[in-house]
């Protein structure tokens, strides 16, 4: 069924698998002794910060659940590449660590952090552009800051961004929020949130019930930045913004589509400060896209916002991994039963065209 490469449109790299002296080579000389920093721990090395331990490093299953054990592979460019050979997949898009930066409330070592990151993934990428595309981080701390990495990244040839949802000060919409959109606009980057957070009370422990609740539901807690997003008027303002709800899923998405459609149909006529210039349906395809693993459900009701709008991915090398066994399940999968050119959209074309891959 697969005649093309696969492009994974939402892969992680964790603190875990990061170069170990990144932060430290880096930063600005006068916060060196503030950064980061892996240090022998007593079963393995640890991440450093603080005098207290934020994470370990490279000596953690890399977030896979009852496979092999990572290391640092995950984060050196040979040996991810050679991972993802193993599955077969040609394109990993990169987030970066899952909970960003938030190991530090100082915005300037928030700040230092970050733009070593993005830096660095820049370097990272460079040993093979087609098939390694990392995000570049944006700091939530301000709009303002996150507007000017934004345009520093795009000036340095990152072909994306990530906006952390969850750590800005509200939802990232509105006023405060016009130059960071107007910057998106005008460079034509595209913007990925992510999952995590929300408005959940559900907190979860490894080893509990609650694992598998908080997964459940995680996805649909971004269900309020679509809204958001799509009734703020952001892309009549913005025409060439488009984001990217990532490992989102997409079962959810026909439903709340449909509802937000009925929704401005009643009120879009009465609404007095913003008034939508097409039913938020009509944004799909082009200024918002969503990531999914697997999801059959989502599959068979496609048709409400397009195969235009949804990209797969593979999650690695998280719990929800079809690694290494992408193909398999894919061919496994409701893709079987579609068209040709839409499952070439949802595996490798959107993606490509996304992010600059064909």
């Amino acid at each position: 069924m697969i005649n093309h490469p696969l492009i994974s449109a939402d892969d992680h790299l964790d603190l875990e698998a990061i170069a170990p002296t990144m932060f430290v080579d880096r930063a600005p000389a006068r916060l060196r002794d503030r950064v980061p920093r892996v240090v022998p721990g007593e079963s393995g090395n640890v991440w450093m910060l603080d005098g207290r331990v934020i994470a370990l490093s490279g000596n953690r299953p890399g977030g896979l659940v009852d496979r092999e054990p990572l290391g640092l592979r995950p984060g050196e460019p040979h040996g991810r590449m050679e991972l993802m050979d193993r599955d077969n997949v040609q394109t990993h898009v990169i987030f970066g660590p899952a909970a960003g930066f938030t190991f530090t409330q100082d915005p300037e070592i928030r700040l230092a952090c970050t733009q070593a990151y993005n830096d660095h993934m820049l370097e990272f990428s460079a040993v093979n552009p087609k098939r390694l595309v990392p995000l570049a981080m944006m700091p939530g701390q301000s709009a303002e800051a996150a507007t000017a990495e934004l345009l520093r990244c795009a000036k340095a040839g990152h072909r994306g961004v990530l906006l952390p949802l969850y750590e800005t000060d509200g939802l990232p919409f509105g006023e405060a929020w016009e130059g960071f959109w107007a910057a998106a606009n005008e460079t034509r980057i595209p913007v990925n949130f992510h999952l995590g957070g929300g408005s959940m009370r559900l907190k979860s422990k490894l080893k509990s019930w609650t694992m598998p609740a908080m997964v459940s539901i995680i996805a649909m807690q971004m269900d309020e930045a679509l809204a958001t997003l799509i009734f703020s008027g952001t892309f009549d303002r913005f025409p060439d913004v488009r984001v990217i709800f990532g490992e989102s899923g997409i079962g959810w998405v026909p439903y709340f589509v449909n509802r937000m459609d009925a929704c401005c149909r009643k009120y879009n006529s009465k609404s007095e400060d913003v008034k939508l210039e097409r039913l938020p349906s009509e944004y799909y395809g082009y200024n918002v896209l969503h990531t999914y693993e697997e999801d059959d459900l989502g599959l068979a009701v496609l048709d409400v916002i397009g195969a235009d709008a949804v990209m797969w991915a593979s999650d690695f090398p998280h719990g929800d991994s079809t690694w290494p066994n992408s193909h398999e399940i894919i061919e496994k999968s409701a893709l079987s039963q579609m068209d040709e050119a839409s499952r070439r959209k949802i595996l490798y074309g959107n993606a490509a065209k996304l992010y600059g891959l064909d």
